[in-house]
């Protein structure tokens, strides 16, 4: 039986939040980006995604660049190597709004370049985009004995 994960509300109190934390914030970065309008955005979001680790998601109406990836300075346990000497950015952050217990769903989420293209031909019809979509392989042989 896998232990119970802890949750904001049976944090033990003058125990620090990090201590129970799989260090979500320091595994991933997202940039806001412009909501794509042209099939011009729709082909840079294609070439974001194939890109190792990155995926892209819309929440409340806003569209990120999602790059999956650890801080180098991440310890072992999932404490900041350089705490002191953080970035502005970490330091500004605060548990009082981290991810700790968020199982997060987005309005949308996109993991690979065909996606895009299923949204593009879903949403703005398939016009000038068919020459985007990665033709499918060829059948295999069929073997007969």
């Amino acid at each position: 039986m896998s232990p119970q994960k802890m949750t904001r509300e049976a944090l033990p109190s003058g125990k620090c939040l990090c201590d129970y934390c799989s260090a979500k914030c320091c595994r991933y970065f997202a940039l806001s980006i412009d909501r794509p309008s042209e099939l011009k955005d729709f082909d840079f979001m294609r070439w974001y995604l194939l890109h190792d680790r990155a995926t892209m998601f819309v929440d409340d109406e806003n569209w990120y660049l999602l790059v999956h990836t650890t801080c180098k300075h991440l310890q072992p346990d999932n404490r900041c190597g350089i705490y002191h000497t953080r970035p502005e950015i970490c330091r500004e952050y605060s548990t009082d709004n981290c991810e700790f217990d968020d199982d997060t769903t987005y309005d949308k989420y996109f993991e690979t370049a065909e996606q895009v293209v299923e949204y593009v031909e879903a949403t703005l019809g398939a016009s000038d985009w068919n020459n985007l979509r990665t033709p499918e392989p060829p059948l295999l042989p069929l073997l007969v004995n």
